[in-house]
């Protein structure tokens, strides 16, 4: 089975967020994890936006190479 890459902008609109490119930098530039806190259990996410990222992740989704991609530039 052949993934879709999902851009990082509609990673952003899944989660509610402003997806275009001012708003993902901004959000980006206030919020960092230190690498002791994983991504789902960062405390700026909603229980709903926990969810989809976990659920993403866990069954290794369309969604879950972008949702690495975050992780990473949130480090």
């Amino acid at each position: 089975m052949e993934h879709m890459i999902h851009p990082f902008s509609e990673l952003f609109e899944q989660l509610g967020l402003d997806a275009s490119h001012q708003g993902i930098e901004h959000f980006l530039q206030q919020h960092k994890l230190p690498d002791e806190i994983e991504l789902v259990n960062a405390p700026f996410w909603s229980p709903a936006q926990a969810a989809f990222l976990t659920e993403g992740l866990q069954q290794d989704s369309d969604w879950a190479e972008v949702i690495d991609q975050l992780n990473v530039s949130l480090r």
